[in-house]
C-alpha cells in the first residue's frame, strides 16, 4: 500500500511589499505601503500591499486610485530584480531541509513540498517542519510566510488560499475528510484552486454554489456543461488529487514553445505596432541562440484597442526552414502582421510564440541562403549576446530600436514588465 503523502504549500505573505518593508528597515505588519509605479497614471494596479493595508480592507492587487483617501502610505517603485535576490535567498532556506527533487516553485512567491520522507529524518510532524521552515525564512530575510499542509496538493494549495486565514498560526492543515467537513459550504468557490468567475457563473446557472452541491450533483450534467474537464471539478469536489510532485517532475511536454507579450502603453497605428512585433521577434530570436533551439513556425496575437469591441488578429506564418535566424524570422513575423493585422484598427496588445522549439542541431538550410551566410549571421547573433551578457542589453540595438513607438529599450530594463530596479 502506498504511503500518504504529506505536502506543504509555503507562500510568503504579501512579498513585494513585505521585501519593500524591510529594505526600508519597517515592519510590514505595521506599515502602509503599496508597490506601484509612480510614473504611471493612477490606473495603474498595485502589484502589492503590506498585510497592514490589507488589515485597512485594501485589496491586493487594486488599482491606485482605488486606494481609500484616508489612508497614508509609501508607494514604492517595483524592483523586480531585488524580489528575484529575495526569492533565490528564500529557496536556499528550503534546500536546507528538502531536497529540490521534493520541491516544486509554484511562482517567485510560492512553493509546494512533498515532506512525506523528511518527517522521520527530523522527528518532526509535518506541521513542525513546516514552522521551522517559516521560522528560518523569517530569522533570515524578515519576510513573514504562510502554509497549507495536504494529504495532496490540491488540500494543500486549499489550506493555506482559504484554512491558513482563519488560525492564529497562519498554518492550515487538511485531509479529505477534514475538507468535506469544514468546506463544502464554504463561499465564494472562488476561493478555490482553479476555480474562476466563468465555472463559478455556469454552475450558478444550475443552482450550485457550493463544492458540497459540486460533491452531489448529477455527474452527466456536470460533463455536459464541462466536458472532460468535469472529472477535475467532481475529484477536487471531494478533495482528490491523484497528481503528485514526483508526476510534476517527470512531466515532459509533447511540444514546446517559447513566447512573449505585452501590453503597450497606448493604442499605436499599424506600424508602429508592427514594429513591435519586429522587436519583439528579434529578441524571441536571441533568446533562442542563447538556449541552443531553433523553431520552424511563428504565431502572432494582436488585440485592438479597448474602445473597439473588435475580435484580436490571429495566426501562424510557417519559416521557411528549422531556423533560429533574426534574419529570417523577422522578415516572415513582418509579413504575417500585415497579412492578419487591420490596418485601420489601432493595436493594444501583441504577442509572438515561436511553435515546434526543438534543438539547434535541427537547423536548416533553404535553396536561397548559403551555409556560410547562415553561420556568419549565426555567428553574428553569439557575439550580439555575449555584448548584451557584457555590458547590458541596451549596449547594443537594432535602429528600428530607436524609432518613435519602439519599446524594447524600455522593455530591456524591465523584468516582467515592470522596472528591474536595476539600470541595464
Amino acid at each position: 500500500m502506498n504511503k500518504e503523502r504529506k505536502y506543504s504549500c509555503i507562500d510568503l505573505k504579501s512579498f513585494y511589499a513585505s521585501v519593500e518593508c524591510r529594505e526600508r528597515g519597517l515592519d510590514p505588519m505595521k506599515s502602509n505601503l503599496v508597490v506601484a509605479d509612480p510614473e504611471r497614471t493612477d490606473k495603474t494596479i498595485c502589484l502589492a500591499v503590506s498585510p497592514a493595508m490589507k488589515a485597512k480592507g485594501v485589496p491586493g492587487r487594486c488599482r491606485v486610485f482605488e486606494i481609500p483617501g484616508g489612508i497614508e502610505y509609501i508607494m514604492a517603485p517595483p524592483r523586480m530584480q531585488l524580489y528575484i535576490d529575495y526569492s533565490a535567498a528564500i529557496y536556499g532556506i528550503y534546500l536546507k531541509y528538502i531536497s529540490k527533487e521534493d520541491i516544486h516553485v509554484y511562482s517567485i512567491d510560492e512553493v509546494f513540498m512533498d515532506m512525506t520522507d523528511y518527517l522521520k529524518l527530523y522527528q518532526m510532524t509535518e506541521k513542525e517542519l513546516s514552522m521551522r521552515i517559516m521560522q528560518d525564512i523569517f530569522d533570515s530575510t524578515g519576510i513573514t510566510a504562510t502554509a497549507g499542509i495536504g494529504t495532496n496538493l490540491y488540500l494543500a494549495k486549499v489550506a493555506l488560499d482559504i484554512t491558513a486565514k482563519h488560525v492564529p498560526d497562519h498554518i492550515g492543515i487538511l485531509n479529505e475528510e477534514s475538507y468535506c467537513q469544514t468546506l463544502w459550504d464554504h463561499k465564494p468557490l472562488t476561493d478555490f484552486w482553479r476555480i474562476g468567475k466563468g465555472t463559478v457563473n455556469r454552475l450558478g446557472r444550475a443552482g450550485i454554489t457550493t463544492m458540497g452541491e459540486v460533491a452531489h450533483a448529477d455527474e452527466d450534467l456536470l460533463y455536459r456543461m464541462f466536458g472532460v474537464d468535469a472529472e477535475l471539478l467532481i475529484d477536487h469536489a471531494w478533495g482528490r488529487e491523484s497528481t503528485t510532485l514526483e508526476d510534476i517532475k517527470k512531466y515532459q511536454p509533447r511540444d514546446t514553445s517559447v513566447s512573449s507579450g505585452q501590453v503597450l502603453p497606448r493604442d499605436y497605428s499599424f506600424e508602429e505596432a508592427k514594429l513591435v512585433a519586429k522587436e519583439m521577434a528579434d529578441v524571441l530570436s536571441l533568446d533562442l541562440v542563447a538556449k541552443g533551439l531553433s523553431t520552424d513556425s511563428v504565431t502572432l496575437h494582436v488585440g485592438y484597442s479597448y474602445r473597439l469591441e473588435k475580435k484580436s488578429a490571429h495566426g501562424t506564418i510557417k519559416l521557411p526552414t528549422v531556423t533560429s535566424s533574426s534574419r529570417q524570422i523577422i522578415s516572415h513575423t513582418e509579413l504575417l502582421f500585415e497579412r492578419i493585422v487591420e490596418k485601420n484598427a489601432p493595436v493594444r496588445r501583441i504577442s509572438v510564440t515561436f511553435n515546434h522549439v526543438m534543438d539547434e542541431l535541427y537547423r536548416q538550410y533553404d535553396l536561397f541562403t548559403s551555409p556560410e551566410d547562415a553561420e556568419r549571421e549565426h555567428r553574428l547573433q553569439k557575439a550580439i549576446l555575449e555584448i548584451k551578457e557584457r555590458f547590458g542589453k541596451n549596449a547594443i540595438v537594432r535602429g528600428m530600436d530607436l524609432q518613435e513607438g519602439a519599446t524594447a529599450m524600455e522593455r530591456n530594463i524591465q523584468i516582467g514588465g515592470h522596472r528591474s530596479g536595476k539600470q541595464n
